[in-house]
């Protein structure tokens, strides 16, 4: 079990969830102290064949998505499988499931029925529209509740050219953030009341949420935004500009951060232009400012100018490829880059939890699972002897590792 000193720590969570944002969900509470049991199918989690690329013959997606968790594999389709299930669940505070709508009631595991055996049950389920609505059967991708959701109209470049989607998978990593918030919740009305509930989240609603600026645009105005590359929809001088080496981003869009930048880039005169006097009037010729800002801008280093900006108390920094974040001293000082040994894989690293707690700090203490890797150890906490153990594992009801890596 979890040694963490989290927030979460006791809580028992069952994580009937593959790929993304279950396994999203499961992470940052397994990161918050929770004890969080993956139940994988007997070929494991699809994110364990996204590859390359591996490490030890171990997929790199799959350990990214999976640290902090113990492993189990359970054959659903065979009863003895699914009492074991049953079991798990009837003293579990979470279960988080991802599966097609209808699943889990075709297994007798819904939310009702496991709430008559325990009441005090967090039922969370993530799916890609929610579990109400004309769209409840759909199945869903971060790709198609981007394109829905109307993050692939406003990303990109310029109006009028093919849509784009936003690189990371935006949706399925804040459904599953929001899931945990969600279980968080649900958890401290446990405490209050005695009693569980559902949570149920989407990706849809994951990349909705993704919207706030845009969608204030188009309810005060009824237009609809268009892309606008890296700039703010609301805010300028906002965005990245080309440096003579590279891209620099910079936020100068108040007043005082505005007056400050062109001192700093030796452009006194933008001051006395009517065009950028204002916020508002630089939102308006915005491509104009863009133009003129590149120009100066494009004269010196990246570097140069990050050395000049932080001296004169200006938002700004580089635009980094994954390879320098993950060298970044902030980023290491504050362990958003931490190492791990796995069995196979050995010494591997990961991301770091992103939210810190100063009485009830969580951790990254436990590399992936491997398939089955604590399938012994969860049934006999259970009350599972070894005899019973060995004949669930030979009847192929239940997939345990072996013990030599």
């Amino acid at each position: 079990m979890s040694t963490s000193s989290g927030p979460l720590k006791g809580l028992r969570v069952i994580e009937l969830a593959h790929i993304m944002a279950g396994p999203v969900c499961g992470m940052m509470l397994a990161d918050m102290g929770a004890d969080v049991i993956k139940v994988e199918k007997p070929t494991g989690d699809d994110s364990r064949r996204f590859v390359p690329p591996e490490i030890g013959g171990e997929a790199a997606a799959y350990m990214m998505m999976n640290r902090n968790k113990r492993g189990i594999a359970l054959n659903l389709k065979d009863p003895e499988a699914l009492e074991v299930l049953r079991r798990l669940l009837a003293e579990a505070d979470v279960v988080i499931e991802n599966y097609r709508k209808g699943t889990m009631e075709k297994l007798g595991l819904s939310y009702e029925e496991l709430a008559k055996v325990n009441p005090r049950l967090i039922y969370c389920e993530i799916s890609g529209f929610g579990r109400t609505g004309p769209y409840a059967d759909r199945r869903g991708f971060d790709l198609i509740a981007q394109g829905m959701a109307g993050l692939m109209s406003i990303t990109g470049e310029a109006p009028g050219r093919p849509p784009v989607k936003v690189a990371a998978p935006i949706s399925d990593i804040n459904a599953g953030i929001l899931a945990a918030m969600g279980v968080s919740a649900a958890y401290a009305n446990v405490l209050q009341t005695g009693l569980g509930q559902k949570v149920d989240t989407s990706l849809f609603e994951a990349a909705i949420v993704q919207t706030y600026w845009q969608s204030a645009i188009a309810f005060a105005t009824g237009k609809k935004p268009e892309p606008l590359g890296s700039a703010h929809p609301l805010n300028a001088p906002y965005q990245a500009f080309q440096t003579s080496d590279g891209w620099i981003n910079v936020g100068a869009a108040n007043q005082s951060n505005w007056e400050r930048f062109l001192g700093v880039i030796g452009a006194p005169e933008l001051n006395d232009d009517a065009r950028f006097a204002s916020n508002a009037d630089r939102i308006r010729n915005l491509p104009a400012l863009v133009e003129i800002l590149n120009g100066y801008l494009s004269q010196e280093t990246t570097e140069t100018w990050l050395d000049r900006m932080e001296k004169a108390a200006l938002p700004a920094g580089p635009v980094n490829d994954i390879l320098q974040m993950h060298a970044d001293p902030q980023a290491r000082a504050r362990d958003m880059i931490v190492e791990l040994d796995h069995p196979t894989a050995g010494r591997i690293e990961t991301l770091g939890q992103p939210v810190k707690f100063s009485r009830t700090p969580g951790s990254v203490e436990r590399a992936s699972p491997r398939l089955g890797e604590h399938t012994r150890e969860v049934l006999s906490e259970l009350g599972f002897d070894s005899a019973k153990i060995d004949a669930l594992i030979q009847s192929k009801a239940v997939v345990a590792a072996t013990t030599s890596c």
